[in-house]
């Protein structure tokens, strides 16, 4: 008769170790332990203007910066967060006034501001973000895209309170 590594009683022994094992949580699978927040970007706050006005698009248009704003830890939406957005575009460059607005998140913590097309600057085609408003901690982006031809950006944004 051919001889089994295991024995029956050492089979159940076994799944006994590794149950008691997964329930004293010694053996369990990957779990998230929540969201990170958002680091600054460096060079994200390069010719950053504060109080930059809310605005319901910068200059003509054609562009679209978009993007989500959440809580650190548990992910959840922040509704009424102020972003500030400015970039080197084809009417004007990033230090100017006029190249910078704000716009608040909507009650999913989505936002989404019109803007001009984002040129090359420094050989790459750039956005600069901003939360500054005070609940949470200031965090910086500055999005590269992938081509000077794309008409969207997207940057998201996960905050630890202050």
């Amino acid at each position: 008769m051919p001889t089994s590594f295991f024995t029956r009683r050492a089979f159940v022994a076994a799944g006994c170790a590794i149950a008691g094992g997964a329930a004293s949580g010694l053996i369990v699978p990957a779990r998230a332990a929540g969201l990170d927040p958002t680091r600054t970007v460096r060079g994200g706050a390069n010719n950053y203007l504060p109080d930059a006005p809310i605005v319901d698009r910068i200059g003509g248009g054609g562009f679209w910066m978009t993007g989500t704003v959440r809580r650190a830890g548990d992910g959840a939406p922040l509704s009424g967060q102020r972003i500030q957005i400015w970039a080197h575009t084809t009417e004007g460059h990033e230090r100017d006034p006029h190249s910078h607005g704000a716009t608040l998140t909507d009650e999913n913590g989505q936002f989404r501001l019109e803007m001009p097309q984002i040129v090359p600057a420094f050989g790459q085609p750039h956005g600069h973000l901003a939360y500054d408003s005070g609940d949470f901690e200031t965090v910086f982006l500055r999005p590269v895209m992938p081509s000077a031809s794309d008409t969207s950006l997207e940057a998201h944004f996960v905050l630890q309170p202050a």
